[in-house]
């Protein structure tokens, strides 16, 4: 995932008035056009929601549309896969998320390698008298599990021992319920040493009767129980004491649900795992992301140093899993592999979803933009992949296919589809390595379709560079990933229309606008329409990421978000719930008027940022279209013509310069200047003087929520942008691979004219654009779903949509349609305990081959027509 920065949106009208969009042209693009005979005495109606949505709707105005089907028509087939998730561990998706652990550092393997405030004994705490230590030497576990706990109990009453505080706020139990509990034991004490398992609330009150195990014996083994919950808490612990005395070391101390899904025993949480079923994905991508193909390609071995930051690497995921190496996670925390790939593949399985897993190309990306030039490496990864193949699809009389079926799935799991990298912004070392990896897949698995990618933006030099290598090479497949803003969700709705139809097919395998809020599942949907009209092209795309714990939030928006006890979908759950749950068979032509829009030139004052960067400023120069001055700055006599909008950073003026000197601060936005400036040109000098990136020079600003910047040396100084943010969510109009010098004054121009930005670095044109594109609020897609035909309409505005539908010479359908809406406030957020924006089902009266529908303002509606 590219680093985003966002801010609440606008409502759609807002984006619109905002945007100054021109005047949009009719939906021409969408689909083939309609059969234009109509038969003047064919069925025509006023159909009528028997919920009556109508009539709330006329106080916020009403905007007339129509729509057209050419039911006649056959546009592209929908593949059943269109629709899936992607997978990653992300936000505690994982541990103390969807694997239904218990206990925190079980395996007591946290280290700083995973975060700088781990310790060994992190969400453990010492009890009791005795000596209590986490232990790396000889006598381990395993080679693979280096830390255990040694425990040295002084034969005092209360023992010795640790507690353990789960995840958040706790371990979640509730009453009546069952727990499942091991440990890994060894003792030196020849009588054993007896072990007391504890459940308890924060407070120390019971929340199940004790368990007593005594651990015999001076090498390793397991000892399992079971508590039944006599109270429910949110914030349980759970403790182990030692009696006696010696020495008893610990490991694996491990605790989940009886009640997992699909009742497997250290399985998965039961409630997510469900909420993911219900979507119906036709494939499921993992593990990621970022935590695939970052850090060292180095396996967990002494030849490594056991290395700990490591890119994901599926054989360390499998067999059992107190023999599977711990990882530090991208995101900042550590990775135990409990959830693996058997796992994966065992759940894709059981929802009926094709397994797509995402494999490293020795490229790493997120940022780090390395690659490993290792030969020898490179082959043994690409052999890993080709095990990976046969893991999943070899006889159980195979290497790999034995070690399937030793883990309980004999017959294999019918692998298709396997990527290679994720999100490298190193496109020809990437696609070097790429080749390397698919000959050797094609030449021995040639029914497996090897997916490559484009980079992790929507456009720019990397993207354009990845499609040429791929488009050359006529591979398969291509991922493309983007987060922008809403409004660029809504200008965006033909993105596929223009794609070469004989070209390799299109992967979208991460997508979302930059909020939870209702409006982004609106600008969403508009742009679901889009990708089943181009279903040829687009054959599989899932939004992302899935998963958020409250409590550890690494990214947003999410789909799905969720507590120690509680979850719930977003709004664009929802959103991608409905489309998921009725994609249909093939597309069926339509197209819909537009949206009276307005039009104007780009206008607003002018600003200065930095992230994470310390830059110096002077000689800030706007002139008018005709030469005029209309701002000169210098800096001989203050900043007081300079608002310090962000309230952010460490702005002062430092020899005739304006110095932000916080090389830590993120988005310094000072302005000046007026906001109704159009037609001008912006000259400014501007030097990095220390940081992490290089510097912002805003233009047109309304606010600190809507304005373009030019971000030179962003993401890590690794290129530049210009970015368009409208409510505080970015996109991207133009870029390139620039990078910024510390310590060297660079002479920067825009020249703003109409819709159109010229820029100059140094004197040279460094790039331009226009920004002229419609958001175009209303938008529509049919498709034919077995006998039903299904409309689908977004009216991502504040008006109500008076739309006249027709569905061409001869249609004949059913009288009654089936409604199911999505509407409400374009604030609006699902949480835990307020659900505004979910599904209402309703019928829909005297439909015909003719008929006049309103849909709501903010709504997403799916009408679902029988065909006779």
């Amino acid at each position: 995932m590219p680093r985003i920065r966002w801010r609440p949106a606008l409502t759609a009208v807002a984006l619109l008035m905002t945007a100054n969009a021109l005047q949009a042209p009719a939906s021409g693009a969408q689909d083939t056009a309609r059969d234009t005979a109509v038969n003047a005495a064919q069925d025509t109606a006023d159909a009528q929601d028997t919920l009556d949505t109508q009539s709330t709707t006329e106080a916020q105005g009403t905007t007339d549309y129509t729509l057209d089907v050419n039911t006649r028509g056959k546009g592209p087939r929908i593949d059943d896969t269109m629709y899936g998730v992607f997978y990653e561990d992300i936000n505690r998706a994982a541990d103390g998320g969807l694997y239904a652990e218990l206990v925190q550092n079980r395996s007591f393997e946290y280290s700083r390698a995973d975060n700088a405030s781990y310790t060994p004994m992190t969400a453990w705490t010492p009890t009791g008298t005795g000596a209590v230590a986490a232990v790396d030497d000889g006598n381990r576990l395993n080679e693979r599990n280096r830390t255990y706990l040694r425990l040295d109990p002084d034969g005092s009453a209360e023992g010795t021992g640790v507690v353990n505080s789960g995840y958040s706020t706790g371990i979640a139990v509730a009453e009546g319920k069952r727990y499942d509990i091991s440990v890994w034991a060894r003792t030196d004490r020849p009588a054993g040493t007896p072990l007391t398992l504890a459940l308890r609330g924060a407070d120390g009150a019971a929340l199940a009767s004790p368990l007593r195990v005594t651990a015999r014996g001076d090498t390793w083994a397991k000892y399992t129980g079971r508590f039944t919950a006599t109270a429910t808490s949110a914030a349980g612990r759970l403790a182990v004491t030692a009696g006696g005395t010696g020495t008893v070391r610990l490991d694996m101390i491990s605790l989940f649900p009886e009640d997992t899904y699909k009742g497997r025993p250290g399985g998965l949480r039961k409630d997510l795992a469900e909420k993911i079923a219900a979507l119906e994905p036709g494939f499921v991508r993992f593990p990621g992301g970022c935590l695939v193909n970052t850090g060292s390609h180095q396996g967990y071995d002494e030849a490594s140093g056991f290395q700990r930051k490591r890119s994901y690497q599926w054989k360390d995921t499998i067999g059992p899993v107190e023999q599977r190496p711990t990882n530090a996670n991208f995101w900042g925390y550590n990775q135990s592999y409990g959830l693996g790939y058997y796992e994966y593949f065992q759940y894709a399985e059981d929802i009926g979803a094709m397994a797509l897993p995402v494999v490293p190309a020795l490229v790493t990306g997120c940022g780090q933009n390395q690659a490993t030039d290792d030969p020898a490496l490179l082959r043994r990864h690409i052999q890993d992949t080709l095990d990976l193949i046969e893991f999943a699809n070899g006889p159980a009389t195979s290497a790999w296919g034995r070690k399937r079926a030793a883990m309980g799935h004999p017959k294999p799991f019918g692998l298709t589809h396997i990527e290679v990298g994720n999100e490298e912004n190193l496109p020809d070392a990437f696609f070097e390595r790429f080749t390397e990896f698919r000959k050797a897949v094609e030449a021995r698995y040639p029914d497996i379709t090897v997916i490559s990618n484009s980079g992790p933006d929507d456009s720019g030099s990397t993207f354009d560079r990845a499609w040429q290598l791929n488009r050359d090479a006529q591979v398969d497949m291509v991922d493309e990933h983007y987060y922008n803003s809403p409004q660029w969700f809504l200008e965006n709705n033909d993105r596929y229309d223009g794609y070469d139809r004989s070209g390799p097919k299109v992967f979208l395998g991460e997508y979302a606008s930059q909020d939870n809020r209702f409006r982004n599942a609106l600008a969403e949907a508009a742009f679901m329409t889009g990708l089943e009209r181009n279903a040829d092209v687009v054959q599989l795309a899932s939004y992302a990421p899935l998963l958020a714990h409250t409590g550890a939030v690494q990214w947003r928006p999410d789909m799905i978000w969720f507590d120690n006890t509680r979850s719930w979908g977003s709004t664009s759950y929802e959103t991608q719930k409905l489309f998921m749950t009725n994609v249909g068979d093939r597309v069926v032509p339509s197209t819909a008027s537009a949206t009276p829009a307005l039009s104007g030139p780009i206008e607003g004052a002018i600003g200065l940022s930095t992230w994470a960067t310390s830059a110096a400023y002077d000689d800030v120069r706007v002139t008018g279209e005709d030469g005029a001055t209309l701002f000169d700055e210098d800096f001989s006599g203050g900043d007081s013509r300079w608002t310090k909008a962000a309230g952010t950073g460490a702005w002062t003026v430092e020899d005739g310069r304006y110095v932000q000197s916080d090389a830590a601060a993120e988005n310094t936005l000072v302005t000046a200047g007026d906001p109704a400036w159009r037609n001008y040109d912006l000259n400014v000098k501007a030097t990095k003087r220390s940081g992490k990136e290089g510097f912002l020079v805003a233009f047109g600003v309304k606010d600190t929520g809507n304005y373009y910047w030019w971000n030179l040396g962003g993401w890590n100084n690794s290129r530049s942008a210009v970015e368009k943010a409208v409510g505080g969510a970015k996109q991207s109009m133009a870029e390139n691979g620039t990078t910024i010098e510390t310590g060297r004054e660079y002479d920067l121009r825009v020249s703003v004219r109409g819709r159109q930005v010229t820029l100059f670095l140094d004197g040279k044109e460094w790039g331009s654009f226009t920004d002229d594109k419609v958001a175009e609020p209303f938008r529509q897609v049919v498709t034919r779903d077995g006998k039903d035909l299904v409309v689908k309409v977004v009216n991502a505005q504040d008006a109500a949509a008076r739309t006249t539908i027709d569905l061409g010479r001869g249609a004949r359908v059913a009288p009654t349609a089936r409604l199911t809406t999505l509407s409400g406030d374009p604030d609006a957020v699902n949480t835990a305990d307020d659900l505004p924006i979910t599904p209402r089902t309703s019928t829909l009266t005297g439909v015909g081959a003719h008929f006049t529908h309103t849909f709501p303002p903010n709504s997403i509606t799916f009408v679902r027509l029988g065909l006779r």
